[in-house]
């Protein structure tokens, strides 16, 4: 699902169909952009990774990508897209001191998303997305308050109240921390999503996610069509 590319500009790192995502890295940022970025941290090396369809999914591969390479996530946003659908895209921002890590950590994300799209789930009327990680990142804990080191799950419905019965059915089948709910005008970029936040320990989050699941793919069905997932589902 990789994109073939003889591109010759020196940042473009790959570029995917799932998600419409592509990686860039810029080795030397210039001081000018660098200070209106919506950043903390000041590094001279910032990597991007940024997709038409796809928040979730783009930030778990980056989480997984920070624990394994020396980089930090600066700046995660959610702009209203999903190319005229339900949902998000996605700009991630990374930092590092060494271009060779950064685009390393771009690439290991890009190498993750078919693993991280197995749990979404689609059809004509809408979505849902379920993401699990036993030990939350920097990404995470960025994007959506997961404590770093700890259990997270995402569970997440669209049209919006599909999200609302996943995340009660969720919560009900195992004991888990509520971190947050993002519903449209609450926590979204509008986007008709009902999103839960949990986490906790590993297999009661686990097993909440697979509850959220169960349901979600009940109800959505009863729009019209039997939603489907294009990989492999990964939460077992």
């Amino acid at each position: 699902m990789f994109l073939n590319s003889t591109s010759s500009v020196s940042e473009f790192v790959g570029a995917s169909e799932i998600g419409d995502t592509i990686g860039m890295c810029i080795p030397s940022v210039d001081p000018l952009l660098l200070g209106q970025l919506s950043v903390q941290k000041q590094y001279s090396v910032i990597g991007v990774l940024s997709a038409r369809t796809g928040a979730g999914p783009q930030i778990m591969a980056m989480d997984d990508a920070v624990k394994a390479t020396n980089t930090e996530v600066l700046d995660i946003e959610l702009p209203r897209d999903t190319k005229g659908g339900a949902g998000h895209g996605s700009l991630i921002l990374i930092g590092g001191n060494d271009p060779s890590d950064v685009r390393q950590a771009i690439q290991v994300a890009l190498d993750g998303l078919s693993k991280r799209f197995g749990d979404v789930y689609n059809s004509p009327a809408g979505h849902l997305e379920l993401q699990f990680t036993a030990s939350a990142s920097g990404a995470c804990h960025l994007a959506f308050g997961a404590p770093i080191g700890k259990a997270y799950g995402l569970i997440c419905g669209a049209p919006s109240g599909i999200g609302v019965v996943m995340g009660d059915t969720a919560v009900k089948t195992a004991s888990v921390d509520v971190l947050s709910f993002a519903s449209p005008a609450h926590g979204t970029s509008f986007s008709n999503e009902g999103i839960l936040h949990i986490s906790g320990d590993s297999g009661a989050v686990r097993q909440a996610v697979i509850a959220g699941r169960e349901v979600g793919l009940k109800l959505l069905a009863e729009l019209g069509a039997e939603p489907v997932n294009d990989f492999p589902s990964y939460i077992k």
